[in-house]
């Protein structure tokens, strides 16, 4: 399979930039690292793989200084140092984008990039080097946008933008093209390349794991806070890593595998759908039309910020419509009803963003079950005095546990206590316990490991064979060819037609997403090229 001695790996007549050596994390009874080692050469680009739960974000945590180990030392450029707080890490050249975004919404980009850097820098200088930085980089990027208004893409662009301007030595990215194009994520990986050769040395983080065999020298393999393997990813496939990291056979979701259903009636119709900018920054929509039948996953894809949350709120009902058949659900007008009106003619939704808007942190994962089901099963959940049926919350908790495979550190944990793959399992299963009629779904495997997306995927492509309509907003291009039946591109607040999948490639969809038109000259180059290699 490839695994290798670290040593052979990495051998290098150099210092490492970083060894870590016999690093524990232990929080009660939970060991979340177990004596891991590592190495990180200079100039070198290091892929931290695994599934969620294995242990990634506690050991990046620790070089960053956002935890102290139990056990353990890091070595850093030859010296063994204590690593105290974040701060520290950048004073020692330690740069890192988490996966959850530690930004202040009531500040703007430029504000928030400022926290980080020399106070004495005029903000006005931190702005237009983000905004020259941003262009660069192809991260596009308002340095005056208020970060409430942002979608979790543009803040991810925020955070790496913010990291770079520290220019560390190393930088540690977690899923850092997550939000990008096939042609911005290109441009990134040529970034990272010019960033190598200079020297630096980024630890990558991705469940991407064609984008590891790229770029990756190495590799290490965390499972259940153990690291089980080291290898060279360009010798291995993305088969064997994801199977490396899970410990069995990893299954891509797949439509065959499901038994095909002729599709039925239109179950989700957007109707000439607009809606103004809600605040300066938000992306107005303009005349969306849309149609989903029984049977179908219709994906949307698109560069974060081109209305995908504009468009999920007006659909969810988190924003309602002037008139009420802008947005038709399961066969019923619902552009005035709320969420829960939505919900009550079969509809189910999954947010882009999990923790405070999926669930809520502090709450258990019976308490966030029963804030989803209150209305839809308020026979069941709630009785008839409207007392909480405890056994029946309790049920349902349990059984979307089992069928996700949601790990979880205690029985009912809270919901911030769940790894970030765990949580989106459990919120996607708790949906799809309900056996909606209409799935609406943003972004529904983002950051999540390899065997999770799988299982994730194939339940919703399970849905939609048992005559459901679903309809999936992803940035992951990928995810999408795997699982739609057809896939329309959001840009700049519109909607295209969707291509069938038949007929879809990476080229076009990309071209679609950067701006362009059907009768763009590129896209018919793009057109003309397929049908003559054909």
């Amino acid at each position: 399979m490839g695994i290798a001695d670290h040593n052979s790996v990495t051998a290098s007549n150099t210092t490492p930039l970083l060894d870590v050596r016999g690093i524990t994390k232990v929080f009660g009874s939970l060991i979340a690292n177990d004596h891991v080692n590592l190495t990180i050469a200079p100039g070198e680009i290091h892929a931290l793989l695994g599934e969620n739960g294995a242990g990634k974000s506690t050991l990046v945590k620790m070089l960053f200084g956002v935890l102290d180990p139990s056990e353990g030392s890091i070595i850093w450029k030859g010296e063994e140092v204590r690593i105290s707080s974040p701060s520290e890490a950048r004073k020692l050249g330690i740069g890192m984008v988490f996966q959850h975004f530690s930004l202040f919404e009531a500040l703007t980009a430029a504000e928030n990039i400022a926290l980080s850097l020399d106070a004495t820098t005029p903000i006005s200088q931190i702005a237009d080097t983000a905004r020259r930085l941003s262009v660069d980089y192809g991260l596009p990027l308002d340095p005056d946008a208020m970060v409430g208004d942002l979608s979790v893409g543009e803040r991810q662009r925020i955070e790496i933008i913010r990291c770079l301007l520290q220019k560390p030595d190393l930088i540690i990215l977690d899923e850092p093209t997550s939000v990008l194009t096939p042609q911005e994520a290109n441009k990134m990986f040529e970034t990272l390349e010019r960033l190598k050769a200079e020297g630096k040395s980024i630890l990558y983080i991705s469940h991407r794991l064609d984008e590891v065999k790229r770029l990756c020298d190495t590799a290490t393999v965390l499972r259940h806070g153990n690291v089980v393997g080291h290898c060279n990813p360009q010798e291995e496939t993305a088969t064997t890593l994801a199977n490396m990291m899970v410990g069995t056979d990893v299954q891509n979701a797949s439509r065959e595998l499901s038994q095909a259903v002729e599709p039925g009636e239109p179950l989700i119709e957007i109707n000439s759908l607009d809606r103004p900018p809600a605040t300066p920054f938000s992306i107005p929509l303009r005349g969306i039309n849309l149609k989903v039948r029984a049977g179908e996953v219709v994906g949307i894809a698109g560069v974060a910020g081109n209305g995908q949350g504009e468009f999920f709120e007006a659909v969810s009902g988190e924003a309602l419509q002037n008139q009420s058949d802008s947005v038709r659900l399961n066969k019923v007008d619902c552009g005035r009803l709320g969420i829960s009106g939505r919900r009550l003619v079969g509809a189910a939704f999954v947010p882009e963003e999990r923790l405070g808007h999926g669930a809520a942190p502090g709450l258990s994962l019976s308490d966030n079950m029963l804030l989803s089901r209150h209305t839809t099963d308020r026979k069941t959940m709630l009785g008839t005095l409207g007392y909480v049926v405890t056994s029946a919350v309790t049920a349902a908790r349990k059984r979307v546990v089992k069928e996700m495979d949601v790990r979880k550190s205690g029985e009912d944990p809270e919901a911030a206590a769940l790894s970030g793959g765990n949580l989106q399992k459990y919120l996607i299963g708790r949906e799809l316990d309900r056996k909606p009629k209409v799935l609406i779904v943003d972004q529904p495997t983002w950051g999540v490991d390899a065997g999770a997306a799988a299982r994730i995927r194939q339940a919703i492509i399970e849905l939609a064979r048992s005559g459901s309509a679903v309809l999936v907003i992803s940035q992951d291009l990928d995810e999408l060819f795997e699982i739609s039946d057809s896939i329309a591109v959001m840009h700049d607040g519109r909607i295209s037609a969707p291509l069938p999948i038949a007929e879809a490639t990476f080229e076009k969809i990309g071209l679609l997403m950067g701006g362009a038109e059907p009768g763009h000259m590129a896209y018919e180059d793009v057109k003309t090229a397929e049908e003559t290699e054909v």
